[in-house]
């Protein structure tokens, strides 16, 4: 399946067991700061809690086909799932920009300027929830938002469906991926989110080192990754191999978009949004749920001296990290060995 093969990547199916998962990622995040802790030795005992999958997870409820693969790339790329046939979800996750638009903000329908920046698709077959304010419970419930959204694709869900069926192609393609359950939206959205399991990020310098390669890193990135999963701490929330934990948080940046709290109602949760992953960041030029900030470099500026300090949530767990220079500089070449190469994907 056009690069699966090539990675290693097989295909397995995720159920249940939410709360162990949870737990064992727990568990693994305090034995990596543990470890860590210890020079130089910790680097071969912690790496091994990033190390790539081996399979992607789908669900029990939407499992891989091939068939559901190819009607989601097909939709994915299709305009036609806008208004006015001038927008795909390609439009704005373009996989030559890393599956995002390389905006600080997005723009939607009719060229509507929205208030937060594109999120990009890597590694989403291991998310819960999604969007930055983690409204959607579920991939094939996301892949549907942006579709009715007056501000992004504009196409009502029913104005789809008969869209659809009037083209023969689809007809047969829903056919062969949902035997006798038709052009719904629920079909529409596990076709849109069994092709955006498969979308992983490339396998990077860091990976090549996980695996055994002492090479692949600089001294200077293997010392940024003592300092990402000890001092820094950055892999509170940035943990797992996706480097992402999933959880919301505020970072102490400047925004009036209060985020989670507005989707939980929670006057705690304000100014939260979801931990993104730190995969594939080089060469990238906005960063943040509004594009606000302009590098990685600047990011670490706001960890190091704590956040806006005068917010309240962001001080419940942010603390000045008095790292010097050259540690912010071992900080940042580490992110960067993240990164791999892209493959062209083409419609």
């Amino acid at each position: 399946l056009r690069g699966l093969e090539k990675t290693g990547y097989r295909i397995a199916i995720r159920s249940g067991g939410g709360s162990q998962v949870k737990g064992l990622v727990v568990a693994l995040t305090l034995l990596v700061l543990l470890v860590c802790t210890k020079g130089d030795s910790s680097y071969v005992a912690s790496r091994e809690s990033f190390r790539r999958p081996k399979s992607i997870p789908f669900p029990s409820s939407n499992r891989f086909t091939v068939e559901k693969y190819r009607l989601g790339r097909s939709l994915f790329f299709d305009k036609r799932l806008s208004l006015d046939n001038t927008m795909s979800c390609a439009s704005c996750h373009n996989p030559e920009q890393g599956w995002g638009d390389g905006r600080a903000r997005g723009r939607g329908f009719r060229e509507q300027a929205l208030t937060r920046r594109v999120p990009h698709l890597w590694n989403l077959a291991w998310g819960e929830k999604f969007f930055w304010d983690g409204r959607a419970e579920s991939l094939e419930e996301q892949a549907l938002g942006p579709i009715q959204n007056p501000s992004e694709m504009g196409l009502p869900l029913e104005m789809l469906m008969k869209r659809l069926a009037s083209i023969p192609t689809y007809r047969s393609a829903f056919e062969k991926a949902f035997p006798g359950q038709g052009i719904r939206p629920a079909t529409i959205g596990k076709a849109l989110a069994t092709f955006e399991r498969t979308l992983l990020s490339p396998a990077s310098p860091f990976d090549r080192w996980v695996d055994g390669d002492e090479s692949a890193l600089t001294g200077r990135q293997k010392r940024g990754f003592a300092l990402f999963t000890g001092k820094a701490n950055c892999v509170q929330c940035h943990s797992g191999w996706s480097f992402t934990n999933g959880s919301f948080a505020d970072i102490g940046m400047p925004s009036t978009d209060k985020g989670r709290g507005l989707v939980l109602g929670d006057a705690d949760a304000d100014f939260s949004f979801k931990a993104p992953t730190l995969r594939n960041l080089k060469g990238r030029n906005f960063f943040l749920h509004d594009g606000s900030a302009g590098s990685i470099e600047e990011l670490i500026e706001n960890y190091d001296r704590g956040g806006n300090l005068h917010r309240r949530t962001a001080t419940l767990w942010l603390r000045p990290l008095k790292l010097t220079s050259e540690e912010k500089k071992d900080l940042a070449q580490f992110i960067f060995s993240l990164s791999g190469e892209l493959t062209k994907e083409t419609p």
